[in-house]
């Protein structure tokens, strides 16, 4: 007779929470803090660039406020319905067992009308406090990840290029929140995130890849092979380093800037290089997935610092 799996047994064995003090800390997990506050970060960075080159359109404490509260909810309403769609994938992946939704310390009716109000509330605080566009960007990001990019996951790989785009909007919502305009300073920092993203998605791809197919997931390494995910790696941490330079001629960054910048993309392309190697296998793929997110902080301060001193 099999021994039944403890992990899976412990699973099984929860309940959905039912107090406002249980169920608090699981509503707060569906958001995804780490990627909250990451995306807090780049929204920040976009607030503060576009004030202080245009100072004149420089935003008081509660448009501030507004604007990243809004942000930061429309985030966590993205993933809070994304768990929820994805709940019973989740059971099968070693790195999802224990949220929420899957491991059934919350109901699933509960996360849904979560999501939903979270995300209403976003919404309505950017129109209302911020400006219409910030609110449009925000809402197309989030039907975009939530009704596009979750059930391609299921059909083609190619739904990262879709996911990226969601992904890389809180710079440009923090930018539209001072400007009211998509100019060309604002899409440059879309940019840099989109292209950031998908070697940082191929490298979880590449040493998660069982753990998806599993899942049901599609992803390059399982649909074409781990070869294709690393060339594609190459390619797009390359085509990073000269986009993230064209926010020098924009007037959006310094010679600081440019200076790190350069350092942290060839960072990023030399450990595309390097690290996803065949030889060098999944221990490679988790270095190179560390550096991805070591460049996007440096790069942020970076932005902020050739700022403050420029």
């Amino acid at each position: 007779m099999s021994q039944a799996n403890p992990a899976k047994s412990a699973v099984a064995a929860s309940t959905p929470a039912t107090s406002i003090r249980a169920v608090l800390p699981e509503l707060w997990a569906l958001t995804k803090p780490g990627i909250v506050t990451m995306c807090l970060v780049t929204t920040a960075a976009g607030l503060w660039l576009a004030s202080m080159l245009r100072p004149e359109m420089a935003l008081g404490a509660l448009k501030v406020i507004a604007a990243l509260f809004g942000t930061a909810a429309a985030v966590g309403a993205a993933n809070a319905l994304n768990m929820y769609l994805e709940r019973d994938g989740d059971r099968l992946m070693q790195r999802t067992r224990t949220r929420p939704l899957p491991a059934g310390r919350l109901h699933p009716r509960v996360a849904l009308v979560f999501g939903l109000a979270l995300g209403a509330v976003a919404l309505v605080v950017l129109a209302a406090l911020v400006n219409p566009l910030s609110a449009l960007l925000a809402a197309l990001a989030l039907d975009t990840y939530v009704l596009l990019y979750t059930p391609l996951k299921r059909r083609t790989w190619l739904a990262v290029f879709v996911g990226a785009v969601p992904g890389a909007m809180p710079p440009l919502i923090g930018w539209t929140a001072v400007t009211a305009s998509v100019d060309a300073p604002g899409m440059a920092l879309l940019l840099v995130l989109v292209l950031w993203q998908l070697p940082h998605f191929f490298a979880i791809a590449l040493y998660r890849a069982a753990e998806y197919k599993k899942a049901g997931i599609k992803v390059l390494p399982n649909e074409r092979n781990a070869d294709a995910a690393r060339l594609q790696s190459i390619f797009y941490s390359a085509l990073l380093l000269p986009a993230s330079l064209v926010l020098v001629p924009y007037g959006v960054a310094g010679a600081a800037y440019l200076v790190v910048a350069g350092l942290a993309g060839a960072l990023m392309l030399g450990g595309a290089t390097y690290d996803l190697r065949a030889v060098r296998g999944n221990r490679g793929a988790r270095r190179f997935f560390l550096v991805t997110l070591l460049y996007l902080p440096l790069l942020t301060i970076a932005l902020v610092l050739d700022a403050i001193v420029r």
